[in-house]
């Protein structure tokens, strides 16, 4: 593991359930250069990513900043690689993000990691990646329906994840009302499983905290006069030991 190399070098350490491939963080500003430029010139055909709808340009939010819509379920995370989500990223903002500054509403709906998540490795890869110019011009990312662990990893470990330039950046809403203090309505479409999920959040509050309801009400159901593992007073313990 070591080496005679007088550079400075960085360990770079992955939660399990978190980790992609850690050799992203490692590669030289040089390269990351190089793959920008690569990135945008390739005339790569994404019309299979485009027709899935997951990032695309809509309006702007009240501060002026066009935004980029995010639906973490529409990505197929699976079956598409990392270094092709960073071609596409990199392919729709060079070609349709006007001059100026914008906002990333990400919906985190319904998000599976085995299913349609690429990863926080990989979504901090594709980030540092982008031209200085670009990641200053991003002003706020709106993270819509945190879950419990996206919560605690942020929380725990969003600092080391990301960049002090990204982490400073998100702002949690945990319900669709809230967004609309930052976005009129209109400016961004809302997919109906995001505003159905909203709802249900409505009624169930505990469900943020991953605490499901009692759906069969069973906390209304009478107690039991004698339940295991309680001294109940009524019942002598030297009467039974002497029979």
């Amino acid at each position: 593991m070591g080496s005679s190399s007088s550079d400075d070098f960085s360990v770079v350490v992955l939660a399990s359930d978190l980790g992609v491939d850690a050799r992203p963080f490692l590669t030289h500003q040089e390269e990351q250069e190089e793959d920008w430029h690569d990135c945008v010139v390739s005339d790569e055909d994404f019309s299979d990513l485009e027709s899935l709808q997951f990032f695309r340009l809509e309006g702007s939010d009240k501060s002026g900043n066009r935004i980029f819509r995010i639906v973490g379920k529409y990505f197929p995370a699976p079956v598409v690689s990392g270094e092709r989500l960073k071609k596409y990223i990199f392919h729709k903002i060079i070609n349709e993000l006007p001059e100026g500054p914008f906002c990333i509403v990400y919906m985190h709906t319904n998000v599976q990691r085995e299913d349609n998540s690429p990863g926080i490795t990989i979504l901090r890869w594709i980030y540092e990646e982008l031209p200085s110019n670009i990641k200053d011009r991003l002003q706020v990312m709106y993270f819509i329906h945190p879950g419990l662990l996206s919560r605690l990893v942020f929380a725990s470990l969003g600092r080391f994840f990301l960049s002090g330039g990204l982490y400073w950046k998100l702002k949690y809403v945990s319900r669709l009302q809230y967004l609309w203090n930052d976005i009129k309505k209109g400016e961004v479409e809302i997919p109906e499983f995001v505003q159905s999920h909203d709802d249900i959040l409505e009624h169930r509050p505990l469900t943020d905290y991953g605490i499901e309801p009692d759906p069969l009400r069973l906390a209304e159901m009478p107690s039991m006069s004698y339940s295991f593992g309680k001294y109940d007073e009524s019942w002598d313990s030297r009467k039974f030991m002497t029979e």
